[in-house]
């Protein structure tokens, strides 16, 4: 599996991370410090210094590259030694060492690093990350749990009309609340998956819905190996599933908001974390990302998956599964797994239902404020871009 996730670009970190102040990093079981040195390159190397292994984020960032704190050997984005104080004028010692240093790129407000092999593919340029008149932001939170049961949640339908709809408004009647959260608690008629050229296209029929809606002739995809997208009505959403190793996974949540004729220009893209606890240490579970979140993570950092039981209605799921068990296969054989994009391109447009749920604008409204954007910075402004009212069931 881990040389199958080598062979795609993930995101590293939020654009606000990489300043000129080493910052400790975690991908696919590797410990690194990545920093923008003064000419703005942005560098991600191994943590430890190939000279005596002290960590690289005890440096300090020069015009170019980052010294280490230790002894002051100097090295470049490309790993290339460039300076070592304390050796002879006239050696050449530095010539023969190198730090391990990684691919990275800046696209859509996120950071992307490449660990695998070389030549790395394009960086996939989907949709959201591109888009000109949009507005974003990004909310990000360690889980401390394997990035592969976050994924199979997203081939989980019926989850939604329980978890979120049933048990979410039990919560409510517990806090006095007596209005069921709209839309989430459809019950499910039919599902379907299939795979294709961007991963695994989840659609539903809802009850009173029929195949001629959204839900089933668009859907929406899961994108392979590691991301998610849904929204509806000038919202749209990226849950981005990234392993920092075995049992722990930065999720991020990547929000678009694009009105019908877009979005004025947006000065910055605003980042925060989302919060994983309440004020007695509980965890949250009063919203719908709290909900998956805690559904994730006591199934244990790493679900045993041979204590389960598994039913038809998990059929997307069971073939989540032999597709990265397929995609493992073909990396073995020398081939490139699905989407590796080998030819530059502007963009990729994926799929997804504008219509959610049959009630595209009430779906908005509960996303915005069941969602991890209610600890958006910007979340007020997202209301009045859309012009949406605060919704009687609040």
């Amino acid at each position: 599996m881990g040389e199958l996730l080598r062979r795609y670009w993930w995101p590293i970190a939020t654009h606000d991370m990489a300043t000129r102040v080493p910052v400790k990093r975690k991908l696919l079981g590797e410990n690194l410090v990545l920093y923008r040195d003064g000419s703005g390159t942005v560098g991600l190397l191994a943590e430890q210094c190939p000279h005596r292994r002290a960590a690289l984020w005890l440096g300090c960032t020069e015009q170019e590259g980052l010294r280490c704190g230790y002894h002051g050997w100097r090295f470049d984005a490309e790993g290339n030694c460039l300076e070592q104080p304390g050796e002879p004028a006239d050696s050449t010692f530095k010539d023969r060492i190198k730090a391990t240093a990684y691919p990275v790129q800046e696209l859509g407000g996120l950071i992307f690093a490449y660990l695998g092999p070389s030549p790395a593919p394009e960086l996939p340029r989907y949709d959201l990350f591109v888009w000109d008149d949009a507005w974003r932001d990004i909310g990000h939170a360690e889980l401390p749990c394997n990035f592969l049961q976050i994924m199979e949640n997203s081939v989980d339908p019926y989850h939604v009309e329980w978890l979120h709809g049933r048990y979410g408004t039990f919560l409510r009647e517990l806090g006095g609340k007596d209005t069921p959260l709209p839309v989430v608690t459809k019950k499910h008629v039919k599902v379907a998956f299939e795979v294709f050229e961007h991963g695994i296209l989840k659609r539903r029929v809802l009850e009173g819905h029929t195949e001629e809606d959204e839900d089933w002739k668009v859907g929406h995809p899961l994108v392979f190996p590691h991301m998610l997208r849904v929204g509806a009505a000038g919202l749209a959403t990226f849950q981005i599933r990234v392993p920092m190793d075995d049992e722990n996974t930065w999720h991020v949540w990547y929000q678009t908001y694009r009105p019908e004729g877009g979005a004025p220009p947006q000065p910055e893209i605003p980042v925060y974390e989302v919060p994983l606890y309440d004020e007695k240490g509980e965890w949250l579970r009063d919203y719908v990302d709290g909900q998956d979140i805690v559904a994730w993570v006591t199934q244990g950092a790493v679900a045993d998956r041979s204590k389960e039981h598994l039913g038809k209605s998990d059929l997307g799921v069971m073939l989540l599964r032999k597709l990265y068990a397929e995609q493992i296969d073909r990396v073995e054989d020398g081939e490139d797994p699905l989407c590796t994009f080998r030819e530059p391109h502007d963009v990729i447009d994926l799929p997804m239902e504008k219509d959610k749920f049959g009630s595209a604008v009430e779906f908005r409204q509960l996303w915005t404020r069941e969602s991890s954007i209610r600890y958006s910075p910007i979340k007020d402004e997202i209301f009045a871009l859309f012009g949406d009212p605060v919704p009687s069931w609040v």
